[in-house]
């Protein structure tokens, strides 16, 4: 009878139609070994490196001309961006090369690979003066082998890292973030046997709070063998077979497995759904012909039906706010988990259910305490203002990076959006450039909704505005970002302005503020004060609970973060100082505003 329930689906495009990622998923569950630490650092402005650095000389003699030494050179922490290590390097953009001295003992039967959470913008990677390969993207995973180069005892790691901004990257030349060089998130050694499995994905269908589908991805020298799909807890014990290159799809319903273990009231609804109020996460096992990798992975759906957004098949509306990956405290990029548990406390502390992590991947550490704490989440690409629409490199460059986000966090029941970009200008081919990436998240995940936070607006001389942009009907949710009270018109403005949606569909104002400089006080039509900002919010939120379709609002900032765009002496001082809290962790009078208007809403019951 279970068999005749079950549905296994073995063709090809149950695994998405795209290039697989070569990324290992699930670097907490595996076997590491860290690499993190003081690392020597040869900063390298005109290029000279790329003459033989890898090579890591040294003088045969006392006649031997080599003019580098890494030994000689001083050390920068990894993880960590070089600009707030050294005061010299604030403003640095261009090449430093990395090196790492580590002693390893090599296992009989286990592969070795070097993954790197993130490493801003272009990497080379060298062991033992052998090229393992190149990664461009500053916020994506990506590793290599390095099995067959490994040596047993001393082993020499250098990295070649360029943040050097180009027209035809992703970003392009220009953003509203600081240009944070280097290795900025972990790396690891991985550890995994000769047949493992790389990637897997186990979830509730779309739409049913019972069926999970998903599929297993194997490496290796592979053959036909059986994978097992275990959730104790739930009492789930199912395997699937693999087809010719170790690749499973499954489709099954939970409430049949769970029967033989369990009260017959309790069959129908096996798994506690995750969701803000409970952030239920289970211990899932996914067993190979020699591997096995353990996760925590929460069960929930996520859908639209027509204005409304559903969680697990109810209308939820969206208490967010924007944040960057900015360190709190000292600046800088944000890599650790506690810089994780300080933000997204943060977050909380305003009332929020939801956070849009702004405008790049954020690293894992955040993603996994937002699916523990029980915050949504909004990710995104670097696809940001105006980049080289035409050119297929480009494209191909924010495909990946599209792909690999997917690949690192579709199993985190946090996220229910995955978002294009971020306030691109309304011309052709850049519609055909996003509408490529829409197809692209859908085939590789079915189960999120698909945004972008979109900004050309009509009307801007009434009191009646819509956002028009060809780019809404290829999404699930719209975004809007809009700043009346700052780059145009007054705060009270907002109280008369009406808003039109051009689409059925759910709304997030996904970005409103203004700037203010933390303990700087006036009159509240005086720029850069607490008090102009605070009247900013409040008219704000008037007119956007009057918005149709609004599901949900993330406003800009939580935090102020660095900006090479902010020069205004003794007030920006290189930061974007619309942030709610300063970069010294104090809360402006917005804050208040902001988790008063939130806690209201969730006494009302949204």
């Amino acid at each position: 009878m279970i068999r005749l329930l079950l549905v296994l689906l073995l063709s090809g495009s149950a695994l998405g139609a795209q290039t697989p990622s070569t990324l290992i998923t699930n670097i907490p569950g595996r076997t590491t070994v860290s690499l993190a630490g003081a690392w020597r650092v040869i900063v390298d402005p005109f290029d000279n490196g790329r003459s033989g650095f890898f090579r890591d000389a040294k003088p045969k003699d006392k006649r031997d001309l080599v003019e580098y030494s890494f030994d000689a050179s001083p050390v920068i922490n990894v993880p960590g961006d070089w600009n707030t290590q050294r005061e010299s390097l604030m403003f640095y953009e261009g090449t430093v090369w990395y090196k790492r001295a580590f002693n390893y003992r090599k296992r009989d039967g286990k592969r070795v690979f070097i993954h790197f959470g993130a490493v801003n913008y272009q990497a080379s990677v060298y062991l033992n003066g052998e090229k393992l390969g190149d990664h461009e993207g500053g916020f994506t995973g990506f590793n290599f082998e390095a099995t067959s180069v490994l040596k047993d005892g001393e082993n020499d790691l250098i990295v070649e890292v360029s943040n050097v901004r180009r027209a035809d990257a992703v970003p392009g030349i220009k953003f509203d973030w600081w240009n944070y060089g280097g290795i900025t998130s972990d790396v690891n050694l991985v550890e995994v046997p000769a047949t493992f499995i790389q990637d897997y994905s186990v979830q509730l269908d779309r739409g049913s709070t019972h069926e999970i589908s998903g599929w297993v991805r194997s490496n290796g020298p592979l053959s036909k063998h059986e994978v097992t799909i275990q959730i104790p807890e739930a009492g789930i014990d199912f395997k699937a077979p693999t087809n010719a290159d170790g690749s499973a799809s499954f489709k099954f319903d939970a409430s049949v497995l769970a029967c033989g273990k369990k009260p017959a009231k309790d069959c129908s609804a096996p798994l506690k759904l995750w969701s803000p109020e409970n952030p239920k996460l289970y211990r899932v096992v996914v067993s190979g012909e020699a591997d096995s990798v353990s996760d925590e992975i929460g069960f929930r759906t996520i859908e639209v039906q027509g204005a409304k957004i559903l969680l697990n098949g109810k209308p939820i509306f969206l208490r967010g706010i924007s944040m960057h990956e900015e360190a709190p405290f000292r600046e800088g990029r944000a890599f650790s988990q506690e810089d994780a548990a300080t933000l997204l406390g943060w977050v909380k502390d305003l009332g929020c259910n939801f956070v849009r992590l702004a405008h790049y991947p954020h690293n894992e550490n955040e993603i996994r305490l937002a699916d523990r704490m029980g915050l949504l989440v909004w990710s995104e690409i670097p696809v940001y203002w105006d980049i080289d629409w035409a050119n297929p490199a480009t494209l191909a460059n924010a495909k990946e990076q599209l792909r690999d986000m997917i690949a690192r966090d579709h199993n985190r029941a946090a996220v229910i959006l995955w978002s294009m970009s971020n306030e691109t200008p309304v011309k052709p081919e850049r519609l055909t450039f996003l509408r490529q990436l829409a197809q692209d998240a859908r085939e590789l995940d079915s189960t999120r909704l698909i945004t972008s936070a979109l900004n050309h607006v009509e009307g801007s001389d009434s009191d009646v505005r819509a956002l028009v942009d060809p780019l809404g009907d290829a999404l699930d949710v719209v975004g809007l970002n809009e700043y009346l009270g700052w780059y145009g018109g007054r705060p009270e403005d907002a109280d008369k302005l009406q808003w039109k949606s051009n689409w059925d569909k759910p709304l997030i104002v996904s970005e409103f503020g203004g700037g203010a400089v933390y303990g700087r006080h006036g009159d509240a039509d005086e720029r850069w004060t607490e008090e102009y900002q605070e009247n900013l919010f409040q008219h704000q939120l008037g007119m956007v609970e009057k918005m149709p379709n609004l599901a949900g609002l993330t406003p800009w900032v939580l935090m102020d973060f660095r900006s090479p765009l902010r020069m205004l002496p003794g007030v920006q001082d290189y930061h974007n100082r619309k942030g709610l809290i300063s970069n010294r962790g104090q809360r402006k009078l917005v804050f208040y505003v902001l988790q008063n208007f939130y806690r209201k809403l969730a006494e009302a019951g949204k």
